[in-house]
C-alpha cells in the first residue's frame, strides 16, 4: 500500500468512523494513511449541535476551543495530571460516584491553556478515577459520567464487527479497494441490524447471524433442488417427445 504512509518500511491505513451511540450504528467513515491524526476528523464527523464522546487520544486544548466556537459539544476523557485553573466549583452530591465538578481552564497559562472555559468532572468506579472534560453544562455530573460510559458501546461494536465479519483480513491494497471493503462490512452490519430489529426487536447478535446464515443456506439449497427438479422435468419431457417421434416414424 504505497499510498498509506506510516513510517520507513511500514505501511498503515486508518479508518475514522463516526458511530451513532443512540442508534448503535456507524454513520460516517473516512480513510487516511497511518500518519494522519484522529482529532481533525472530529470536525467532519460531528455536526453543529451534536456531542462527540471521545477517549484520551482526542485531548487537545486547541481543539476544545475550536469545537466550542463551532457550537459542537464533546465529552472527552483527559489525562488525570492535566493542569487546571478553577473558575468556579459546582456542588457534588454526597455518596455519588462523582467527587469533582468544576468550571475550569485546562492547561498551563501561556503554554497550552484553553481560552474558553469548560467543565471538568471527576468520578470513581471500582477504585479507578476518570477525568472528563465537557462543554455540556445542561447535564448533571452523573449524566456526564454515564455519557462517557456509553463510549464502550463503540468498542463493543468494532470488536464484534472485526471478529465476526472478518474485515481485518484485507482483500485489497488500493485506497479505493480498501474503502470498498470497509463499506461492504459496514453495509452488511447495517442490514443485519435492520433484520434483527424488525424481525426480532433486538440488537445484532452472533446467534441471530448464525440462524440467518442457516436459513439462507437452506433456502439456497431448496432453490437449487427446485431448479434441479424443473430441469429434470424438462429432460423427461424431451425424452418422452423423442420417443413419441420415433414411434411415429415406425
Amino acid at each position: 500500500m504505497e499510498w498509506a504512509d506510516y513510517r520507513s518500511g511500514s505501511k498503515k491505513a486508518k479508518a475514522h468512523i463516526g458511530f451513532d451511540i443512540n442508534r448503535g450504528i456507524p454513520r460516517k467513515i473516512y480513510l487516511s494513511d497511518g500518519k494522519e491524526g484522529e482529532r481533525p476528523f472530529v470536525d467532519k464527523i460531528i455536526d453543529k449541535g451534536e456531542t462527540g464522546v471521545m477517549d484520551r487520544g482526542y485531548q487537545s486544548h486547541d481543539h476544545f476551543d475550536q469545537w466550542q466556537a463551532a457550537e459542537k459539544y464533546f465529552v472527552c476523557r483527559i489525562r488525570e495530571n492535566t493542569h487546571k485553573a478553577v473558575i468556579r466549583e459546582n456542588a457534588v452530591n454526597p455518596g455519588s460516584i462523582v467527587f469533582y465538578d468544576s468550571v475550569v481552564l485546562l492547561g498551563t497559562k501561556g503554554i497550552n491553556q484553553t481560552e474558553k472555559e469548560l467543565r471538568l468532572v471527576g468520578y470513581r468506579i471500582d477504585g479507578k478515577e476518570y477525568w472528563v472534560a465537557t462543554n455540556r453544562h445542561d447535564l448533571t455530573a452523573e449524566e456526564v459520567a454515564q455519557v462517557y460510559k456509553l463510549r464502550w458501546n463503540i468498542e463493543t461494536f468494532f470488536g464484534w464487527w472485526k471478529r465476526h465479519l472478518k474485515v481485518y483480513h484485507l482483500i485489497a491494497r488500493s485506497e479505493y479497494g480498501l474503502m470498498v471493503q470497509l463499506l461492504g462490512g459496514l453495509i452488511t452490519y447495517l442490514l443485519l441490524a435492520i433484520y434483527c430489529r424488525e424481525q426480532h426487536q433486538e440488537p445484532v447478535s452472533i446467534n441471530r447471524v448464525r440462524e440467518l446464515r442457516n436459513q439462507i443456506a437452506n433456502e439456497a439449497a431448496e432453490s437449487q433442488n427446485q431448479r434441479s427438479r424443473k430441469l429434470q422435468g424438462k429432460s423427461n419431457k424431451i425424452r418422452q417427445l423423442k420417443r413419441k417421434k420415433r414411434r411415429a416414424k415406425t
